[in-house]
């Protein structure tokens, strides 16, 4: 799965479905749906099929465990529920089961939260630091050292910040009309003198765009993060494994 088509925003999807989320989660007398989550993490299986190589075991290992999840959503209705139905069945952390199928989830947010942070950090047009940090700090600790040295090396693989934001079309139509419009202004004022300037231009209104949706993600991802995390803390079941 990579990019979108013809029009569509991924990063603004994305950012759009967390927003909903981050309603529930920081509302204390309303549980989550899973249903409404599992759509909203489904968005984010974009990302990581434009990522490449390096995280195609993150690619397929997600996808699978929120298809598990919108399945459970016909019979399941809130995240509270799927987890005490599991304890009870003294399944949550058997493979499979929803629960660990669900904190598998929680840490793919968690790593395109932090791979959001460390590009938004980040000078230069190179993923491989802000992608290293996020799978250091989310996926690392439980990976074995093969599966890291295969991570490592297909960092070496990744695409460029343009080049992500291209298959997540933050270079679309309109990004391009605000480019054309900045060229016509500069052109008027005798401020531009040749095409480079203009395609600068273009660039830095492209990462503005996609900058503000990543930064509402962030936002709106830390509340459903934090809010997962204490479904499994407060029956004090970890989420360390």
């Amino acid at each position: 799965m990579e990019g979108g088509g013809v029009g569509e925003k991924p990063l603004r999807r994305i950012a759009e479905a967390f927003e909903g989320l981050a309603e529930a989660a920081n509302c204390k007398t309303a549980s989550m749906e899973v249903a409404p989550f599992s759509r909203a993490c489904s968005h984010v299986s974009v990302l990581f099929g434009c990522l490449g190589i390096a995280f195609k075991f993150a690619e397929m290992d997600y996808v699978a465990k929120v298809e598990d999840l919108s399945k459970a959503s016909d019979s399941i209705s809130t995240l509270h529920s799927l987890l005490e139905l599991d304890i009870q069945q003294d399944s949550v952390r058997q493979a499979g089961s929803h629960s660990r199928n669900l904190l598998r989830v929680k840490r793919g947010l968690d790593m395109v939260k932090i791979l959001f942070e460390q590009i938004l950090v980040t000078d230069g047009n190179s993923l491989r630091d802000p992608a290293s940090k996020a799978y250091a700090k989310v996926f690392a600790p439980h990976h074995g050292w093969a599966i890291r040295k295969a991570v490592a090396a297909g960092m070496y693989a990744l695409p460029t910040k343009a080049q992500l934001l291209k298959k997540l079309n933050e270079d679309g139509e309109v990004s391009k009309f605000q480019c054309l419009n900045s060229f016509t202004t500069a052109f008027l004022h005798n401020i531009i003198s040749n095409s480079s300037n203009y395609m600068v231009n273009c660039f830095v209104i492209t990462e503005a765009s996609a900058k503000i949706q990543m930064e509402s993600y962030i936002r709106a991802s830390t509340p459903v993060i934090v809010y997962i995390e204490e479904l499994f803390n407060s029956r004090q079941l970890g989420i360390d494994w």
